[in-house]
């Protein structure tokens, strides 16, 4: 059987790229086709396959401003010749779900979420206190082809995959199809609990973008005793960086040791927006490491309340900052955090992708 999978793109190891990497080692003779690859920016074991992208690999700015090219993103995920793989496997955030299948062949796609861009966060990042006049005026015509796209591509998809509950939801909402489950996978053999003592000082591990809502977190910091340290990359980190004040570090981008270090030490790790199921949590409880997160999204179905960590129900600073001072007085049973951490093994995420793709190989034989 030819198996063939496909990821939007390969810039960096975030929460997709794990997913991703769990399926290389799944199919190991497994091409992996792109939009565009920045090399040495994702894991050896992703690197390790053949590596196809499109025609936006050579594209001006491309490594600067790939954004600017969401209008032809769908275009460039058609352009693969996938007619002679038996299987593919998209894992989606974007437009690889758009992909063109061969009809003989199966079409499973692992959603992150439908193109947010689009849908659930279109104003944050498309707002008019984002765009200048020239974009007000002609993103109303590409959002609307992206999203009648983006509906009618999801026709091409056999099964679709959610990484949560939440997400599950999602895709019947815009797309009004049904979906299986299989939350990621979590590197629990890395991520584990040590004995230093933990420091006071709360964690942030994000992509800067403007879905994560990181300015919420920074304004509860503000004029407080209290420090905050935030791990990640990403367009909104000059504006973040000038929003924050000086008991608020940025450390940018970090390697896997430095950052257990950081979920090993730290007070409690802040989920301040609305995630998609949040593999930082799963990571930071595999540490024995609270988490305070925003009441919405994956962090509901991962976190237990008075137990492994507390939500906080506004998503506003002083909603935030009164949730950290009630966490920074409680005790959280270490115990059941490694345990609910457990729960989401590698080898337990490549049992289910196979469990479903066996369950649609045989459903197409008879």
């Amino acid at each position: 059987m030819r198996v063939a999978l496909v990821h939007d793109w390969l810039t960096g190891m975030r929460g997709g790229e794990k997913v991703l990497e769990q399926l290389c080692l799944l199919f190991p003779e497994a091409p992996v086709y792109t939009l565009f690859h920045f090399p040495g920016t994702v894991s050896k074991t992703i690197e390790s396959h053949e590596i196809h992208t499109s025609f936006l690999q050579k594209a001006p700015f491309i490594k600067n401003q790939y954004r600017n090219y969401l209008p032809i993103f769908p275009s460039a995920a058609e352009s693969f010749d996938l007619q002679s793989y038996d299987l593919v496997i998209s894992s989606s955030h974007c437009v690889a779900k758009g992909i063109i299948p061969s009809s003989s062949g199966i079409h499973l796609c692992y959603c992150h979420t439908p193109m947010r861009y689009i849908w659930s966060h279109y104003w944050d990042y498309f707002g008019d206190h984002r765009t200048g006049f020239v974009k007000r005026k002609t993103l109303p015509m590409v959002m609307s082809y992206l999203r009648m796209w983006d509906v009618s591509s999801s026709n091409r998809v056999d099964e679709f995959i959610a990484n949560s509950k939440f997400i599950g939801e999602r895709i019947q909402k815009y797309y009004g199809r049904t979906s299986q489950v299989v939350y990621p996978p979590v590197d629990i053999d890395f991520f584990v609990p040590s004995n230093r003592t933990r420091e006071d000082f709360s964690l942030i591990v994000s992509a800067l973008v403007p879905y994560k809502r990181l300015e919420v977190a920074i304004e509860a910091f503000r004029n407080s005793n209290r420090n905050l340290v935030i791990v990640g990359t990403g367009p909104e980190e000059k504006r973040l960086r000038k929003l924050a004040p000086s008991n608020v570090k940025f450390l940018g981008r970090i390697d896997m040791n430095q950052l257990r270090d950081l979920y090993q030490s730290a007070g409690m790790l802040i989920q301040p927006g609305v995630e998609d199921f949040g593999i930082n949590v799963i990571e930071a409880l595999a540490c024995a490491c609270p988490v305070l997160a925003y009441r919405k999204g994956g962090a509901t179905e991962t976190v237990v309340e008075g137990i492994t960590g507390i939500f906080f129900n506004e998503l506003t600073a002083e909603s935030l900052r009164q949730s950290v001072d009630k966490a920074s007085g409680m005790l959280f049973n270490v115990a059941f955090m490694r345990e609910m951490a457990l729960r989401f093994s590698p080898s337990r995420f490549q049992k289910e992708i196979e469990a479903i793709v066996q369950e649609k190989l045989q459903t197409k034989v008879t």
